[in-house]
């Protein structure tokens, strides 16, 4: 058992060696930073997708820009799209579970708003489909998937494709660019 936990930790910290490693994926997260700067900069939002363990990590990182990282400062527009559960299933059970997010990035965003989008292989309908109608009204969209980025490579201003197929570590990774994102943003603009 113990064996087992140490490969587990070990096969983690090789994924984000591989990141710490990776100069262009590390300038693709200054770039991501520096756009959800001037979203927030511009009086614009910053909105999460993702489904599974992926939308609790949607919910995670908007919750670090509504409510706090480090410092006690002001709220900063931020939210994931699936938080209201009548809007989700109405939509799912109306339309499709492809249109939850699409319908709300065409409702309630506008140009120079941020959507990141959280899928582990890329290839989430959902998450493809908001992409492309964010596009469509020119949005930034922001991929945090695994190692091919899948369908959403297409579709993504800015990727961040872990160098990884193992689910876990991707998300391991996906919430520790995400923390450095936050981090980044908060420091940028409440400075002092």
């Amino acid at each position: 058992m113990a064996t087992r936990i140490h490969e587990i930790i070990a096969s983690s910290i090789q994924v984000k060696q591989s990141i710490l490693n990776d100069e262009a994926l590390q300038q693709t997260v200054q770039q991501i930073t520096d756009a959800v700067v001037k979203a927030f900069e511009s009086g614009h939002k910053v909105m999460f997708c993702g489904n599974g363990g992926s939308a609790a990590d949607a919910q995670h990182l908007a919750a670090e820009f509504s409510g706090r990282f480090y410092k006690n400062r002001r709220a900063l527009p931020s939210d994931a799209l699936h938080c209201n559960s009548s809007y989700l299933t109405a939509v799912a059970n109306d339309y499709s579970y492809d249109d939850i997010y699409s319908r709300l990035v065409d409702g309630t965003m506008e140009k120079g708003d941020v959507l990141i989008g959280i899928s582990t292989s890329g290839n989430s309908p959902n998450i493809v489909k908001a992409f492309e109608t964010a596009r469509s009204k020119g949005i930034t969209t922001v991929g945090f998937t695994g190692a091919s980025g899948g369908k959403m490579k297409e579709h993504s201003d800015f990727l961040l494709n872990i160098p990884s197929t193992d689910t876990p570590r991707i998300q391991e990774s996906h919430i520790m660019l995400g923390h450095i994102i936050c981090e980044l943003t908060e420091a940028a603009i409440f400075k002092g």
